[in-house]
């Protein structure tokens, strides 16, 4: 015979349903208004021109690689905007130059960190402050046996010599000097003070499209014998080059410029991803030569999210998660951030990725979802921290203020 308690167990389960409260909203209201009211500084994007044809948002545009199997989120038509074709077009019609400004309006960016080869006259300070490009400098000599490594590979260094023949010319010179000692100090250090000069906040260095992170400390000497070898092998030249990085950050340093680093999983079926992971950069975290150089660990480091966590103990190094709010969920993201939040504040800063992925999905729209999707992964992390008891509403708006802005401000003397 059954148990006559069980027949009320339906009753039960269906009295304590509508009962039970109702599901609270993913942000709470009050700090989602607050969050969407900051105007944000972004670490990083890559805006481009008002004028047609503008090729230098990045030094290595991924727009040209072999396929690869493309994220959901990354896919055609995964995102709805309010830009469209049609309304891009009228708006540049009727902002000219002011353009580029307009669109940091429409998805609440006060300043934008322009990932660029060269600024132009429609993106300028004080909405937008400049990223150039160092990784042409650390690869001097001949590339040929690094670019045949594959497709994507040899696409890049043929960028990379185009734009190192660039700062050649600039430093008034058309081939490397005979030494390592004239090379870093007619070229290397002259092409910084010129971008410091020009109004650079940071280098950028996207090198984990082309080698790993792991920079290791080489002395002088060793770096010269192999530069003097003009093609060395690869294990000789990767001396070379890790000697120019810790050369170069070193010089940001004393200059007052950041170090941005590539830290994802990065475009292209040949991406080395277990190069990019993050704990490669601990040597240089550890170094004291380059405790004055602050080091931003761009993209955050996904997959490798944790061990940049971890890694934020350093006392220069920082992160942002541009690229992650298109790349995964607000929530996925949101879980992430609040690790973040609760070790180190100070050092996590919002960041866009707007970049011109496709005629559809250009710099605008992506900077738009990366804004919205940003704020909701930050508005989700900051609500789940307040709702454990860990903080006060008015600690959240003070965390949401310094990721959207305060961090970044500081960081950058903006």
């Amino acid at each position: 015979m059954p148990d006559r308690r069980l027949l009320f167990l339906p009753a039960l389960f269906l009295l304590l349903v509508g009962c039970s409260p109702q599901p609270q909203a993913a942000i709470d209201p009050q700090l989602a208004t607050e969050i969407a009211n900051i105007k944000a500084i972004d670490n990083h994007a890559h805006p481009v021109l008002a004028a047609e044809g503008d090729r230098e948002f990045d030094a290595l545009p991924v727009d040209n690689m072999e396929p690869q199997s493309d994220p959901v989120s990354l896919r055609p038509g995964a995102f709805h905007t309010p830009f469209t074709a049609a309304s891009k077009s009228a708006a540049k019609q009727q902002h000219g130059a002011q353009y580029p400004a307009w669109v940091l309006d429409q998805i609440g960016v006060d300043v934008m960190l322009a990932n660029r080869v060269a600024m132009g006259a429609s993106i300028q300070p004080p909405r937008f402050r400049w990223v150039p490009y160092a990784d042409a400098l650390i690869f001097p000599l001949d590339n040929s046996l690094l670019a045949a490594k594959n497709s994507d590979r040899k696409a890049f260094f043929a960028l990379e010599d185009k734009l190192r023949a660039r700062y050649l010319t600039e430093s008034g010179l058309q081939a490397p000097p005979p030494t390592l000692a004239e090379y870093v100090s007619r070229v290397v250090t002259p092409t910084l003070e010129r971008h410091k000069q020009g109004g650079a906040v940071a280098e950028k260095f996207e090198a984990a499209y082309l080698r790993s992170l792991s920079f290791d400390a080489v002395d002088a000497a060793q770096a010269d014998r192999v530069y003097r070898q003009r093609t060395p092998s690869a294990a000789d030249y990767k001396l070379l080059q890790d000697y120019l990085f810790r050369y170069i950050a070193a010089e940001c340093g004393r200059l007052g410029m950041a170090v941005h680093l590539h830290t994802m999983a990065g475009a292209g079926s040949y991406f080395d991803i277990a190069g990019a992971n993050p704990l490669n950069l601990e040597s240089l975290f550890n170094d004291p030569a380059l405790r004055k150089t602050n080091i931003v660990m761009v993209h955050g480091g996904w997959p490798f999210t944790r061990e940049i966590n971890a890694m934020l103990q350093k006392p220069n190094a920082y992160v942002d998660f541009s690229g992650q709010s298109l790349l995964v969920s607000p929530t996925t993201l949101s879980v992430t951030i609040r690790e973040w939040l609760e070790h180190v504040p100070e050092k996590v800063m919002f960041a866009t990725d707007g970049y011109p992925y496709s005629p559809e999905f250009g710099w605008e729209e992506g900077g738009w979802v990366g804004a919205h999707r940003g704020r909701e992964a930050l508005g989700r992390a900051l609500t789940a921290m307040l709702r454990d008891g860990e903080i006060t509403h008015q600690r959240a708006v003070e965390l949401a203020r310094m990721v959207l802005r305060d961090n970044a401000k500081k960081l950058y003397g903006i």
